[in-house]
């Protein structure tokens, strides 16, 4: 294996001197470009002979550290880096107001249920109660969502990404703590990457990464715990539908004679239904409308609880005191600790702030709580509070009865529309969580349908669609009321709290520059505010509470066997890989007919060659003349530049005409390019690499033969030689493109200066036949390699692994998306071949 390795990874190290000062800089550079998974350095056999090249050939050849992908990376790199642009004051407020409509629905529709919710522990006896609730919502509202995910949470995002996952790819990027074990030095030169690693300073951090990188427990117990974050999110695609619609349609029971709990039931179901039908038409056609209703559903919640707090009570503003929260417990004791459970629904949403965005900024995000959502929900609950001050008996339907009669219809309407618009938002958020935990391969493959040309972010995922609509039928018609339902949402919204307090802490230790003392404050407030709503919630399991649990608890199995089952065929694949040494006995033409055509051999190796090209060989009479090991890899980090998608390199000697590539994609890309756009793309980075390969041969070629004069020079002068070990090779055999202010090239200004049989490659025979034969392959046609693998434990193994790999993961293998049904190929381009894997 290490030999093996060495044959993959050969790379040299040059000094390269950095302008006239004399100073000098290292970088690596590859010196195998040629044949990169071959014996390095084939020039050796045409000046193998000659005196004094053995010397500097041991000089050069040192032991490898990274290949031609990581050379490529760095180039790539150099040449497309971020440049970041100032947003105009007018596109943040813009952005601002459409976060209305996406981002806030949640959060906004929970003053339809909140007091409803909390008066049914707590029976208002005195203002102590009425006054207590306002305060434990008022703080709760200022605590959590304002402080936590505004001034904290929202910091903490992966280039502008937020929510679990981009939270699990943060640490990921900083500490290996990723199961599977594809990691490549290449990947840190993409330009969303932007790691800096901790400084020398900062033990704490270093002794952090360290201790998570070692400790695979501690990895394990990470990806459960961003496993259950994602798990307790779909559970919020379940239940924010059932409750947002069931809250906004009961308005109607005490408007319309003879409207009881049956015809809510049903009139709730036939929304819920249509509104799942509709999904996959897509929200691009209505989505204009979201903000717009929103906006007018905070002006109606604010200037409405203006209204009732004029002119009903306007001394409920003592709940400003928290001595009021206080005396609420000291008055009702432990229903006031169960009258939690329904508070906490305020903050119903919170996390969507966060989760949503990769959308927006996260300064319009903050200008839209703070300056919109924060001061109309506090009128809104304040307005209620008042009403209840003068009516203590309305607390059932409290929201409604605190509308002045000619405006119940209008409200009404509004009621329905952001009901429905939180329910859209969170279904959404639903279908790119899924797709993000596919990404990452800890979801089975699931058809995907994009519903917007224009938006790469609005997706449609039939089967989770279909699920999650049968779920809300099933909650409506067996809880039937809204406060049993809202027993189960707060465990959810709690729960995924918790994790993303968590995982920010994580963030705080190991990447931020931040005091310890202020790093333990945020779980200290925070977390411990969060476990005392969690110890609420959780003692209604009786209740409801435990619907959000069992839906969690499914999912977390079905995440984690998959992710499981997949790092093992991965391991297994790497155990098994085809040795170079055997394909170079086999010859050019391994050991069989070379037909013209490009085979795309997948595989999800980014390392060696992998075992089941050894069974094509076997099982087809013929193989094609180019053939290229496609690797679909997804990095943590949310989007990959197309430019930088695609690293090449070359296996095997060049007659061979092997090559692999890697494609490179981020959890929030889309892979949705037509099979002849990703042909063309991979067919134009191969041509470059060719081209690039033979520069880079030119130019060595120039700089071993100077070298070669100037040992022959330095074996007659005894004190020249003295001084060349610090003087081996002026310019690097690939450089990195480094822009001046004036957007030149460094390289370009080096490549002028080259000699001219290094700038005259469409001269060079070999680049043209190499690049005629490629041609031919091209229009001879593509023909994708595909494996149809089935992985079994061995015979030694545990029987809980036996019953895991063979049964539940075997299960989902067999019923999820095939590989080729994920590649929009026709099956006459698809040649596939059986293949058992031992874990």
């Amino acid at each position: 294996m290490e030999e093996e390795d060495k044959i993959e990874e050969s790379s040299v190290r040059l000094l390269t001197s950095v302008g006239s000062g004399g100073g000098g800089e290292s970088r690596w550079v590859d010196g195998s470009e040629v044949d990169s998974e071959s014996p390095p350095w084939s020039l050796s056999e045409e000046n193998g002979a000659r005196e004094g090249f053995g010397s500097m050939r041991r000089r050069l050849v040192k032991k490898p550290k990274y290949d031609s992908l990581d050379v490529e990376a760095m180039e790539i790199a150099g040449a497309f880096g971020d440049h970041s642009k100032d947003v105009s004051v007018w596109h943040t407020l813009a952005l601002a107001f459409q976060t209305l409509g996406v981002v806030y629905g949640d959060m906004g529709t929970s003053p339809l249920y909140v007091y409803s919710d909390v008066f049914s522990k707590v029976q208002i006896e005195t203002e102590i109660d009425v006054l207590g609730a306002l305060s434990l919502v008022m703080y709760t509202i200022t605590l959590i969502p304002l402080a936590k995910y505004v001034f904290v949470v929202l910091k903490a995002n992966d280039n502008g990404e937020g929510g679990t996952f981009a939270l699990y790819s943060l640490i990921s990027r900083y500490a290996k703590v990723n199961m599977l074990p594809n990691r490549q030095p290449a990947d840190e030169q993409i330009s969303s990457f932007r790691l800096k690693l901790p400084t020398p300073e900062l033990e704490r951090a270093l002794q952090l990464k360290d201790i998570l990188e070692r400790t695979s427990s501690l990895k394990t117990l990470l990806l459960l715990l961003v496993l259950m974050g994602t798990s307790l999110i779909i559970g919020d695609g379940i239940l924010t539908p059932a409750i947002s619609v069931m809250s906004a349609v009961s308005g109607l029971q005490g408007e319309i004679h003879g409207f009881g709990e049956s015809a809510l039931v049903i009139v709730s179901i036939i929304i819920l239904v249509a509104l799942f039908s509709i999904q996959r038409f897509g929200t691009g056609k209505v989505g204009f409308m979201f903000a717009p209703v929103l906006a007018l559903w905070f002006f109606s919640l604010g200037s409405i609880g203006l209204y009732n707090l004029v002119k009903y009570d306007i001394s409920v503003v003592r709940a400003f005191n928290p001595i009021y929260i206080y005396l609420f417990f000291k008055k009702n004791g432990k229903d006031a600790w169960s009258a939690l459970g329904g508070c906490v629904l305020c903050i119903t949403g919170a996390e969507a702030m966060f989760a949503d965005l990769g959308h927006f900024s996260v300064k319009a995000i903050q200008i839209a709580f703070t300056f919109v959502v924060f001061p109309c929900l506090l009128l809104a609950y304040m307005g209620q509070a008042a009403y209840l001050m003068k009516y203590p008996d309305s607390a059932n339907r409290i929201f409604y009865d605190s509308v002045p009669d000619s405006l119940f219809w209008p409200v009404f309407v509004l009621a329905a529309l952001a009901a429905m618009i939180a329910s859209q938002a969170m279904i959404s958020a639903t279908f790119s969580c899924i797709k993000q935990a596919m990404a990452l391969g800890c979801f089975p493959r699931l058809k995907i349908i994009h519903t917007s040309r224009k938006r790469m972010g609005q997706i449609y995922i039939p089967v989770i669609n279909w699920f999650l609509m049968i779920m809300c039928v099933v909650v409506v018609s067996i809880f039937q009321s809204t406060t049993d339902i809202a027993n189960a949402y707060g465990i959810a919204e709690v729960g995924v709290m918790l994790v993303s307090s968590t995982l920010v802490t994580i963030v705080m230790l190991l990447i931020w520059q931040t005091n310890l003392l202020l790093v333990l404050c945020f779980p200290l407030v925070f977390g411990s505010v969060e476990l005392l709503y969690m110890s609420a919630v959780l003692s209604k399991i009786a209740e409801g509470g435990w619907l959000p649990l069992a839906f969690a608890s499914v999912f977390l199995c079905v995440m984690y066997i998959w992710n499981y089952g997949s790092v093992l065929k991965y391991r297994s694949e790497v155990r098994e890989k085809i040795s170079m040494d055997f394909l170079l006995d086999l010859g050019s033409t391994l050991g069989t007919v070379r037909v013209p055509g490009i085979g795309l051999l997948y595989n999800e190796l980014v390392q060696g060659i992998p075992s089941i090209f050894g069974q094509f060989l076997l099982s087809l009479p013929a193989i094609h003349s180019t053939i290229v090991f496609v690797c679909i890899k997804y990095v943590p980090v949310p989007m990959v530049r197309l430019e930088e998608r695609f690293l090449f390199r070359r296996v095997g000697p060049k007659d061979y005409h092997m090559f692999r590539c890697v494609a490179r994609y981020g959890y929030k890309d889309v892979r949705k390019e037509d099979h002849h756009v990703f042909e063309q793309l991979l067919v134009a980075s191969l041509e470059k690499f060719l081209r690039k390969e033979a520069q880079d041969l030119a130019l060595e070629r120039n700089l071993l033969e100077s070298d070669l004069d100037s040992v022959s020079v330095a074996s007659r002068d005894p004190e020249a030689s003295g001084s060349y070990g610090t003087e081996e090779l002026k310019i690097p055999l690939m450089h990195e493109r480094r822009f001046d202010e004036s957007g030149t090239s460094a390289s370009e200004e080096t490549t002028s200066a080259l000699p001219s049989s290094v700038m005259a490659l469409d001269e060079d025979p070999s680049l043209e036949y190499e690049l005629s034969a490629l041609r031919e392959a091209i229009d001879s046609g593509f023909t994708y390699l595909l494996a149809h693998g089935d992985v079994r434990a061995k015979k030694k193994s545990f029987f809980l692994k036996k019953l895991v790999i063979n049964y539940f993961y075997a299960f989902l293998r067999r019923n999820c998306r095939a590989g080729a049904a994920n590649m929009s190929v026709p099956h006459m381009n698809i040649l596939q071949v059986g293949m058992t894997y031992m874990v």
